[in-house]
């Protein structure tokens, strides 16, 4: 025998369910509720719409309807449940890993080839994530302590180019930008990625998900090998191939692969639309130095340059 259910939400829509028994499920209701009000059936918000306006339990899928108390000529008042901080932040956890795996399914398709499917290698959260992620790429290794003697390099090529490594490209002067950038406080940016690509003789591609594109540093060198770096506003973490053919990861390939850079690309597509970025004009940084906190990267680089103050980290 079918049930007949009106359905009220709070913005005045009514709608008639007359699809159900006395056998339907929890799922099956929760289902057609959200197909016509549009709430997502884990926001629903369910009473009996009269005295005492119990609320329905739906924490059981499987129960029959009927054991919750719908019964036929039911009126039931639809509303969307307003959620919690904490869990609004497991939910979006929650989307975001099934992007993840929806993506990596994907990729996994495209990789069926052999080519194998590009990953993100987590390097630590500190002021040298740039250093330590080169390094990665080119060594296969996470080391942290190989950044120093990149600050050395980038060092000595800005020192011994004054000209093309000016005021106006650096932000300071020569001298101080060397000084500065030999501090373990000091973040690298693209001045730094440029000056390593050109040493080692690789090119670079920032995969930069704050807006879904890739800088390519060292483009006009015609180099024949690249390696990739994802960028999320603040933060660098170097991206490597996971074969599907059992072969060794790899962190660096030949320029005209384009299937890894199509991976790549499709990554920063991904990574942008389920916001899985840093907004620099946002964020909260403190001075290590003095106590004094900034919204945004602009403010911080504004007390540095005034204050000399390089020892930052995010609140």
């Amino acid at each position: 025998m079918s049930l007949s259910l009106k359905l009220k939400t709070k913005t005045g829509q009514q709608h008639i369910v007359s699809s159900l028994t006395r056998d339907s499920t929890v799922r099956i209701l929760k289902d057609k509720i959200t197909e016509l009000t549009k709430i997502p059936s884990d926001l629903l918000h369910v009473v009996l719409g009269y005295p005492p306006f119990k609320q329905l339990d739906f924490s059981n899928d499987d129960n029959l309807i009927s054991v919750i108390g719908v019964s036929n000529g039911d009126t039931l008042i639809i509303e969307e449940r307003q959620l919690s901080e904490e869990e609004r932040r497991r939910l979006e956890a929650a989307k975001r890993m099934e992007e993840d795996e929806a993506l990596a399914k994907e990729l996994a398709a495209q990789g069926e080839d052999g080519s194998g499917i590009l990953l993100k290698q987590v390097v630590p959260s500190d002021n040298s994530c740039l250093f330590t992620s080169i390094g990665f790429v080119l060594t296969g290794k996470v080391d942290p302590d190989n950044s120093q003697y990149m600050r050395q390099i980038i060092a000595s090529t800005v020192n011994g180019d004054k000209q093309e490594y000016n005021e106006g490209i650096l932000g300071r002067p020569n001298d101080e930008y060397c000084a500065w950038i030999l501090q373990p406080e000091s973040w690298g940016g693209a001045i730094e990625v440029s000056i390593l690509s050109a040493y080692h003789g690789i090119e670079f591609d920032v995969v930069d998900i704050t807006n879904a594109i890739i800088n390519r540093f060292g483009e006009d060198k015609n180099y024949g090998m690249r390696a990739f770096l994802l960028f999320d506003g603040i933060h660098y973490d170097p991206l490597y191939l996971e074969s599907t053919s059992g072969e060794p990861p790899k962190t660096i390939f030949p320029v005209e692969d384009s299937m890894v850079y199509q991976q790549a690309e499709q990554l920063a597509k991904e990574a942008k639309s389920s916001r899985q970025f840093t907004d620099v004009n946002k964020f909260t940084l403190k001075c290590n130095d003095c106590g004094c906190h900034f919204k945004g990267q602009v403010e911080a680089q504004q007390h540095a340059t005034k204050h000399g103050h390089v020892n930052f980290g995010e609140v």
